[in-house]
């Protein structure tokens, strides 16, 4: 008998019909003798149409108040979830992220777990009920609600099955796995039987959205393997684990992310220490900051960029106009209009040519390169966003990624 972590996103429970349909899943599953524990999101856009709400009454809401209105959501859905479960005759129980003994740190609405209690969890095993869980949230040690950041129910899921040594960590999603791109994008993109947690972790970063990355790293550190499969079908999906002899394949997929900005300190004088005075006032603000540009200097001082996610742009706009004066800089320039693009792949360690290639098939394409970024197994090119879905479908056809088994 095996005990099974399952997700289930938002658009999987968006209706009342989804939800039943969910519950017959988990219900089939249990009969077939399996011990269910399923991590559900909020149904279909709630987290949207709240942050919409907290909008409306507030010009900048608290965090911390977001999180008492944003973990509602999850709520719901479990309580829905656990009631339709219990019409098809098996007894479920629905609980919190607090109550399942998910602790994190203080830092609202991006908050980071700390420990994992998961002994009511165990109790209620024991008496052979399905658990549903409310993802995306925890709570600290003083009690106070938190949420995990955007996707955060995939980082229940996984830390739930860590903890428990859950045979499986199921994540059930709109789409039946992780392809060689988005498909929206690229028709001919191809879904992948395997991909590597080094990989993932670089494509959930870049922008592929079926998981968070932090659900990901937090998989790779601890030895989760996960399962990205439909939520509407029973058709295998993707494993996300470590895999032996895979050196020959060089690109694995392509991602984009619409959700970053840029911001560019204007003739910034080039001196040690700027930089230091620059981030180090974003990271106190919890602020993420992804790719960093400094131009050559030129009369003693340089243009210095840097992306951060739309969601932190006011705040890291107010840090630097902050602090502008102070660094003698001219202006700070924001551009919300770019998008990242990223080509990743495990076999990128050993084989030269990748970057011409994509270089190449961006300028055939007419596309303009703002920013370039590399690390081992990834590089990436911030583009003007109407250029996007254009450069997806470029590097995709030029790395013959259509062709992918």
């Amino acid at each position: 008998m095996a005990l099974v972590v399952q997700k289930y996103g938002g658009t999987s429970v968006a209706t009342p019909e989804l939800i039943r349909r969910v519950a017959e899943r988990i219900v089939s599953r249990h009969k077939q003798g399996h011990r269910m524990v399923v991590v559900v999101s909020a149904m279909g856009d709630t987290t949207d149409d709240m942050l919409a709400l907290a909008n409306k009454v507030s010009s900048r809401p608290p965090d911390r108040e977001v999180d008492m209105l944003l973990a509602c959501g999850e709520r719901i859905s479990m309580s829905l979830l656990a009631m339709a479960v219990q019409d098809l005759g098996v007894a479920a129980v629905s609980l919190t992220g607090g109550q399942s003994g998910i602790i994190t740190d203080a830092v609202h609405r991006k908050a980071r777990i700390l420990d994992l209690k998961p002994d009511r969890l165990l109790e209620e095993l024991h008496k052979d009920q399905v658990l549903i869980v409310a993802g995306f949230q925890g709570v600290t040690t003083d009690a106070e609600e938190t949420t995990l950041g955007r996707g955060g129910s995939n980082l229940t899921a996984v830390a739930l099955a860590y903890a428990l040594k859950a045979d499986v960590c199921e994540m059930n999603t709109d789409v039946d796995g992780i392809y060689t791109a988005d498909p929206r994008v690229v028709p001919e993109a191809c879904k992948l039987s395997v991909v590597t947690p080094d990989e993932m972790l670089e494509l959930a970063s870049a922008g592929a959205r079926v998981l968070q990355s932090r659900s990901v790293e937090f998989a790779k550190k601890y030895g989760v393997v996960i399962h990205v499969r439909s939520s509407f079908n029973e058709n295998p999906g993707t494993l996300i684990k470590e895999v032996e002899e895979m050196e020959e394949v060089v690109v694995r997929g392509i991602a984009h992310d619409l959700g970053e900005a840029k911001i560019t300190m204007r003739h910034v004088p080039d001196r040690p220490g700027v930089a230091a005075r620059l981030f180090g006032p974003l990271a106190d603000k919890n602020i993420n900051v992804d790719m960093i540009i400094q131009n050559t200097s030129e009369a003693g001082s340089t243009d210095l960029s840097f992306t951060v996610g739309k969601t932190d742009l006011d705040r890291a706009l107010e840090v630097c106009q902050g602090i502008r004066a102070e660094l003698g800089a001219d202006e700070v320039v924001a551009d919300a209009q770019i998008a990242k693009i990223s080509v990743v792949g495990v076999g990128m360690r050993s084989h030269a040519g990748v970057a011409a290639g994509m270089f190449q098939a961006l300028a055939a394409a007419n596309i303009n390169i703002h920013m370039i970024s590399t690390s081992e197994i990834k590089i990436s090119c911030v583009v003007g966003q109407p250029d996007a879905e254009k450069a997806v479908r470029a590097l995709h056809a030029a790395f013959k990624l259509d062709k992918s088994s």
